[in-house]
C-alpha cells in the first residue's frame, strides 16, 4: 500500500490536528486515524449528497465496517493541518472498499484501507449495494474502483 498519488483521489477533507489527540510522546495517538478516516467517509458520502445512514435505511440496509488497514509513514503533530483523501477503490457485490492518504502538505503520513458490508440492519446479512449509491460513485471517482 504505503506510498500513494494524490492525483488518484477526487475528494480530500482538511483537518487540524486537535490537542486532545496527541498521546504523551506529541504525535497524534494511532487511533484517532480512524477516527479521522470515518469522518472523512462520512465527508466523502456528503459530497455524494448520500445521507448517510438515512438513504440506506431506507431499503432497510446500512454499512458494517469489517476490516481497517493502516499504515502510518510519519507522525502528524498538535496544530497539523492535514489533507485526508478517500476513494472507493472497490466495489463488490455487497462490499466498497475506500483507499485513504493522509497528507501534511506535499509530505505523506499514513496509508489504509476502510472495506465496509452493505447488510440488512437487522440481521445483518449481506445485501447488494443498490445502484444507485454504484453509480453515483463511478460518476464521481476518477479512477473506476475495481469490481
Amino acid at each position: 500500500m504505503a506510498k500513494l498519488s494524490r492525483d488518484d483521489f477526487s475528494f480530500f477533507h482538511p483537518l487540524r490536528v486537535r490537542w486532545a489527540e496527541v498521546d504523551p510522546q506529541g504525535i497524534v495517538f494511532n487511533g484517532n486515524y480512524l477516527t479521522y478516516a470515518d469522518v472523512t467517509i462520512t465527508e466523502y458520502f456528503r459530497n455524494l449528497e448520500v445521507a448517510y445512514p438515512a438513504d440506506l435505511l431506507k431499503d432497510g440496509g446500512d454499512f458494517f465496517a469489517v476490516k481497517t488497514l493502516l499504515e502510518y509513514l510519519a507522525p502528524a503533530r498538535f496544530d497539523d493541518l492535514l489533507d485526508i483523501g478517500v476513494r472507493v477503490s472497490r466495489l463488490g457485490g455487497a462490499s466498497m472498499a475506500f483507499e485513504l492518504g493522509i497528507w501534511r502538505g506535499v509530505d505523506q503520513l499514513t496509508s489504509g484501507e476502510v472495506v465496509y458490508v452493505h447488510a440488512d440492519a437487522d440481521n445483518r446479512k449481506s445485501l447488494r449495494l443498490p445502484d444507485w449509491l454504484r453509480e453515483r460513485v463511478r460518476g464521481f471517482e476518477r479512477i473506476a474502483p475495481a469490481d
